[in-house]
Formats: structure tokens, C-alpha cells, sequence
């Protein structure tokens, strides 16, 4: 039951992995649709009918060592989960390993964000995404999914690239100018790559990538928690995070907001597929090369 059903466990063992996949299972702050706690595991199954040869860098990416973890099982209250979920994501990069969380709703990044800020430095946020996720709390707590980049960008004052966004408040927008972020609107970039390497230019050294699920167009991934229309494309996101990983040290990624519903099996397999491409893009030095 690992990510890539990897039947080799020279390919899957902790101790010989360079990539950890953390799967969340967290969904205690939604506020429309529901299912993303059981997101995680849905992602991990759907892996398992992929093809681990991957064409466009020639490789098969499971064989830098892909790990998955177990699941990290909701907390109590959203403080203590993000409490938890902090100190768990701080043990983990003292194993000089990538981390890959699968959430699970947006909340669960900000904790794992964090311990990243302490971990590199000269980090910035690449945040795909429908929202703008700026609210100073949402729903009585200052953990909401609503709320991951306030507390990684006014609070961490970590600089960030916000790519798809075409939902926010009147107050997230009046904060707009006071925040070390830049913003790529969705209906600017839609249909386009020419926006691609100014955004990436605005990223420092070492990057985290979040992926919030809704920055993609319903059409392809439905069963997220507030779908938003508009969204970017298949093709659109993997140029992004191909370019990202030629460009900048991707030092740590997550994919969030997958909700597991009925007839949601396209979307996870979806989900899977980007993982592992954005994997390939960024260990695309390390991968054994098939073709050559």
C-alpha cells in the first residue's frame, strides 16, 4: 500500500529513500464540502495503477527511493493538530530527506511550511491554489485551511508566489500591499506559459511548493472542497512546477484540498500523476534514465 504500489523494497525502505511521502488525514476546519480527510490514502490507492516510467524526463523516478510513511491521524482541536503536525515535520527533516505531504485540507502546510523556514534558508512559498488563503482566521480559529498563508506570510513573513488565485475577501484584498506576495490571477494566466518565468523569478534560492487541488479548473479535479471555476490546466501546472525545479531548489512539496467522494477515482489518480511528475522534475538529476 505505498505511493507507486513499488513492489521493490530497495525502492520503498526508509533508510534507503530520498523522498518520504506523509499522507494527513485532516479535515477539522472544513467549511463546504467534505471528504479531504480521507484525501490522502485515496491518492496513496490511486498511485498504485500508475506507470513508474516517466516519459518526459526519461525516468523511473521510484527508483531514487520513495518511502510512505504512516498516516498522521487527526488531533483533538486545530491547535493541536498544528502543534503536532510542526514537531512531526521538524523530526523528519533532520533525516536529510524530501518530504512530500499529502493533505488532507490547506491547513495541515502552514505547521510543515514552518518547519521548513527553520530548516533552509532564504525560502520563499510557490503556492498553487483557487484562494487566496489570507484571512487572519476564518470560522473562529486562526488554523483554517482559509488561513495557511497569513500564517506563513504575515506571520513568517516568508516571501510568496500565489498562481491561479481568483477568490478572496474585501479585507484579504485591502492587505494586499502590505504583504510580501505576489499574485498571479487566474484570469490573467489561463491558457498561457508567458507569465511562467516572471513568476518564478520573484521566488528566492530554496522554494516550498504547495498545492492546493482547486488552483486546477473543476473540469479535471471536482471533488475538492470549494471548487472555484477558471483554474489552471494540466499542461499549464506542469510546465510551472517543470520549470520551478530547472530554476530553484525545491526543498519540500505538498498536495492538498483531493476530496475522497464517489466517483472521485479520475481526480486521485490525477493528483498521483502530478506527485510523481513534480517528483520527476525536481530529482531529475538523480533518476535513472531509460531511453538515455
Amino acid at each position: 500500500m505505498n505511493f507507486g504500489g513499488i513492489e521493490e523494497s530497495e525502492f520503498s525502505n526508509y533508510e534507503d529513500s530520498q523522498v518520504l511521502i506523509f499522507p494527513v488525514a485532516y479535515e477539522g476546519t472544513v467549511s463546504y464540502g467534505a471528504g479531504t480527510g480521507a484525501g490522502a490514502q485515496a491518492i496513496i490507492d490511486a498511485s498504485r495503477n500508475m506507470e513508474l516510467y516517466e516519459e518526459e524526463t526519461d525516468a523511473e523516478v521510484y527508483k531514487i527511493g520513495i518511502h510512505t510513511l504512516e498516516e498522521f491521524a487527526a488531533l483533538a482541536s486545530p491547535e493541536a493538530m498544528m502543534n503536532g503536525l510542526y514537531e512531526r515535520a521538524k523530526e523528519l527533516l533532520k533525516e536529510d530527506k524530501f518530504l512530500c505531504m499529502l493533505g488532507g485540507e490547506h491547513s495541515v502546510s502552514a505547521p510543515v511550511i514552518r518547519a521548513h523556514a527553520e530548516q533552509f534558508h532564504n525560502i520563499s512559498i510557490l503556492q498553487i491554489d483557487a484562494h487566496a488563503d489570507l484571512r487572519d482566521e476564518y470560522d473562529g480559529t486562526p488554523h483554517s485551511h482559509a488561513s495557511i498563508m497569513a500564517r506563513s506570510v504575515k506571520d513568517l513573513k516568508i516571501p510568496a508566489v500565489q498562481v491561479g488565485i481568483r477568490s478572496l475577501s474585501a479585507e484579504e484584498a485591502r492587505s494586499l500591499a502590505d504583504l510580501p506576495t505576489k499574485i498571479f490571477w487566474a484570469k490573467d494566466i489561463v491558457g498561457r506559459t508567458d507569465w511562467i518565468d516572471s513568476a518564478i523569478d520573484c521566488l528566492t534560492e530554496n522554494v516550498y511548493l504547495t498545492i492546493d487541488i482547486d488552483g486546477l479548473d473543476p473540469s479535471l479535479v471536482p471533488t475538492t472542497g470549494t471548487p472555484e471555476p477558471g483554474g489552471l490546466g494540466w499542461y499549464e501546472v506542469t510546465t510551472l512546477i517543470r520549470r520551478l525545479a530547472e530554476k530553484r531548489r525545491v526543498v519540500g512539496m505538498d498536495l492538498v484540498e483531493f476530496s475522497k467522494t464517489e466517483n472521485s477515482d479520475a481526480p486521485a489518480f490525477l493528483c498521483a500523476k502530478l506527485v510523481y511528475k513534480s517528483l520527476a522534475y525536481i530529482f531529475r538529476n538523480d533518476t535513472p534514465k531509460v531511453r538515455g
